[in-house]
């Protein structure tokens, strides 16, 4: 079956948005489609029904494709744990962590799965859009790829070359993308197209115009500047933006070094009672927030430490002593106990910290990464979500639950503070509404719905301003 690439001349420049408008657009054309990843690094990951894991980008394609979310839509996954170390995934599952100069040397091993991955997927469906990696002119980093040319080249799939004019340069972008790239990677660029104008697209004519002589490449259109971006989940911590409406009630989060699963966060950001403040470094908490949410993280001890350095731990204490809420997920649920102990030296050096203490509880690092969708029910309002960690957590507090999962207690409760493993779970607007109503107020907000409408939209925005027959039918 067919397949088309997706890849930018630069990082951040709208791939996986338009990979996931395509996706929508082909699946309401009456195509079955699905969405494919090689190598994806983020912080974000989904649980899939396979029971793996896999990027937000990939689970957010695959809702827009009609299709629920599967190990083969990512076969490699980077999670970063450190500045030079990430955790990798292959097909849903851990197999290692390496640093960052030592992946080159893994990176030949996993042309395999990826291939496996991908003609596993191309035999269920008419078509299958294609996400590179950062770009194919870090020309650098071709020898072993398996994010852009050494995929398109291994599997033969069509590239649309994608620019960013937001940040400007976009004209150096691709023609520079040309001059450096091999024959032979030239030869699988079929289109261009530029992302993220603001303001009359009329306005770049001759820079399009320009961009095609001097490449050869056809133009395949000039996509505005997509404002319902905000409505859709983020991937990654650097382009972390939550949309808050400044409501009544200030709900503080703490942006941690290593923040993870943070669209935990996005449904909150929705309702237009919640202010939802993202604490960064060198940023007090705000004294009149109702609640303060620790995130999840890759690095619990890093950043617990992290945490202390900014003088957070301080801040929670007066917090709590003004009357306030705290809730931990994941690894801010490990940060609220007593120690969490690394024996294994599984996310960093071996060792025990001290936890901040506001849960009787303890945490202990295992191998063994939970991965699973769950439902369950709090205080007898049901919901959905998924846990996916590591570490195991027992305490006298976990007598008193955060909530009923599937006929266990999950998570601990202590007074105004709780702690859970539970992601996903304020996507659901009955539970959202019940545990906003704890705090003092009101939910009302449709987020799975919107998310729903967003993706219409998104496909509408590319078929008004992309040739999108023009590039389906790049397709081989």
């Amino acid at each position: 079956m067919p397949a088309l690439m997706v890849q930018g001349a630069g990082s951040n420049v709208g791939k996986s948005l338009i990979v996931a408008g395509l996706c929508r657009a082909a699946r309401l054309r009456g195509l079955s489609v699905a969405p494919f990843k090689p190598q994806n690094m983020s912080n974000n990951a989904a649980v899939t029904v396979d029971g793996g894991e896999i990027g937000r980008a990939q689970a957010l394609q695959a809702r827009a494709s009609g299709r629920d979310p599967v190990v083969d839509m990512n076969p490699v996954l980077l999670k970063p744990e450190s500045e030079t170390g990430s955790q990798v995934i292959v097909q849903g599952r851990r197999v290692a962590t390496v640093r960052a100069r030592d992946y080159a040397a893994l990176k030949p091993r996993l042309m395999a799965p990826v291939l496996e991955s991908f003609g596993r997927l191309k035999a269920q469906v008419d078509l299958v859009i294609v996400e590179g990696a950062g770009s194919p002119a870090e020309v650098n980093l071709r020898a072993g790829d398996i994010a852009n040319m050494g995929f398109a080249r291994a599997a033969d799939v069509p590239v649309l070359l994608v620019g960013d004019i937001d940040r400007g340069g976009v004209i150096a972008q691709m023609v520079g993308t040309h001059a450096v790239l091999d024959a032979g990677d030239l030869g699988m660029v079929e289109g261009f197209s530029i992302n993220k104008f603001r303001g009359d697209v009329r306005l770049f004519d001759e820079g399009y115009r320009l961009i095609a002589e001097r490449t050869g490449w056809r133009g395949m259109g000039v996509i505005p500047w997509f404002a319902g971006a905000s409505r859709l989940p983020a991937e990654d911590a650097l382009d972390l933006r939550v949309a808050s409406r400044g409501g009544r009630v200030k709900i503080a989060c703490l942006t941690l070094p290593r923040i993870a699963n943070f669209d935990d966060l996005d449904p909150l950001a929705a309702e237009p009672e919640v202010d939802l403040v993202m604490v960064r470094a060198g940023e007090a908490i705000p004294g009149d927030a109702a609640v303060v949410i620790l995130p999840g993280t890759k690095s619990t001890r890093a950043d617990l430490a992290a945490l202390r350095a900014e003088g957070w731990d301080v801040d929670l204490a007066a917090h709590l002593r003004r009357g306030g809420h705290v809730l931990g997920i994941c690894g801010g649920y490990q940060m609220l106990g007593r120690t969490v102990a690394d024996p294994q030296g599984i996310e960093g050096a071996a060792g025990a910290t001290e936890g901040l203490g506001l849960l009787d509880v303890d945490t202990v690092m295992t191998a063994d990464k939970r991965l699973a969708r769950v439902t369950g029910a709090r205080d007898g309002v049901p919901f959905a979500g998924y846990e996916i960690h590591i570490g195991q957590t027992e305490g006298p507090d976990r007598a008193r639950p955060f909530a009923q999962v599937e006929g266990r207690n999950e998570g601990a409760v202590k007074g105004r503070v709780a702690g859970t493993y539970l992601h996903g779970m304020f996507a659901d607007d009955a539970f959202r509404a019940a545990w906003l109503a704890g705090i003092g107020a009101q939910g009302g907000a449709r987020y799975e719905a919107g998310v729903e409408e967003a993706l219409d939209q998104l496909a509408a925005h590319l078929e008004t301003h992309m040739d999108v027959e023009a590039v389906l039918s790049l397709a081989r």
